[in-house]
């Protein structure tokens, strides 16, 4: 997993990117659907991008401030937590 926080120029956002590698596409695939339903609670201030690039699923989101920005990051890394488990208990997936 890794993670990188920047301020976006003159726009004063804050963005914050992470990229979280899977043993096979599939299961990228498997959490990128599980995750993205998920929309930001909040209107406005905060913006939530999942991406699959083969067995990488990356996240970037745009925040206001770093408190809402916090609150997001820390949900996302909660139901991935959860995705993952799951996925562990359950084995591989089977292939289509």
């Amino acid at each position: 997993m890794a993670a990188c926080m920047s301020e976006n120029g003159s726009d004063r956002k804050l963005e914050f990117f992470l990229k979280v590698p899977f043993p096979s596409e599939r299961e990228a695939t498997i959490a990128l659907q599980s995750l993205s339903p998920d929309p930001e609670p909040r209107k406005g201030g905060i913006t939530k991008h999942l991406d699959l690039s083969g067995q990488t699923l990356s996240v970037r989101w745009t925040a206001d401030e770093a408190r809402i920005l916090r609150v997001s990051v820390s949900s996302f890394l909660d139901h991935l937590s959860l995705v993952m488990e799951t996925m562990d208990a359950f084995g591989p997936p089977v292939s289509q």
